[in-house]
């Protein structure tokens, strides 16, 4: 293996060692000693690959992690029922499947991270923020399949991903995905009125 590989290969362990201890522990409660046990590493290959620290570190995690996190739900929407509708509420209850089997631990990398940093971290926050609009556009162009206008696909997108975040916080303090299954059932209802309410004014 090359050396740029080899480095490459580091980059990306630590990367992937961030993104799984943030996701577990947050932001806060995990340092780079830890991040580099995690990885195989050494906080100072840490600092050559990301020169500003745990703050560069963390932002490339955010953009990597809401890059791949937004590919995985657009995924698991194509897979699901051919109407889009009930393609969103299978959504929330393979959501709440995976939830339960990482023990509760492992659900949006992106929002553990932004609810630490909103308000103490411009630079993070802003990268979130980008995360989350990114995600709305591809939500969006899904929801365009439940009613053709832009600005009422990209409202229902929003609802979308708000119940989805909410319900991932619930069902983690309880421990039980009683509030994604609910979140799904309500998103199938709004969906299906907008659909309806939409079709009639054609």
């Amino acid at each position: 293996m090359s050396p740029a590989r080899r480095g490459q290969d580091t980059r990306d362990r630590v990367v992937g060692a961030a993104a799984s201890l943030y996701r577990r522990q947050g932001c806060a409660g995990t340092g780079l000693a830890q991040i580099a046990q995690e990885s195989g590493t050494r906080v100072g290959s840490i600092y050559h690959f990301f020169g500003g620290g745990k703050d560069a570190l963390t932002e490339e995690v955010v953009r990597t992690s809401g890059a791949a996190y937004g590919a995985l739900v657009a995924g698991i929407l194509a897979e699901g029922p051919e109407d889009p509708v009930e393609a969103l509420g299978a959504a929330f209850g393979r959501a709440a499947d995976d939830l339960a089997a990482s023990g509760y631990a492992d659900a949006c990398p992106i929002a553990t991270i932004a609810l630490e940093v909103a308000s103490t971290h411009e630079p993070l926050r802003r990268a979130t923020a980008e995360v989350f609009g990114e995600w709305l556009v591809g939500l969006t162009a899904f929801c365009r399949g439940v009613v053709d206008d832009e600005a009422v696909a990209r409202d229902l997108a929003t609802a979308v991903l708000t119940m989805l975040e909410g319900a991932f916080v619930l069902s983690r303090a309880a421990r039980d995905t009683t509030a994604l299954h609910a979140a799904g059932r309500g998103v199938v209802v709004l969906a299906s009125a907008l659909r309806d309410t939409h079709a009639a004014q054609d």
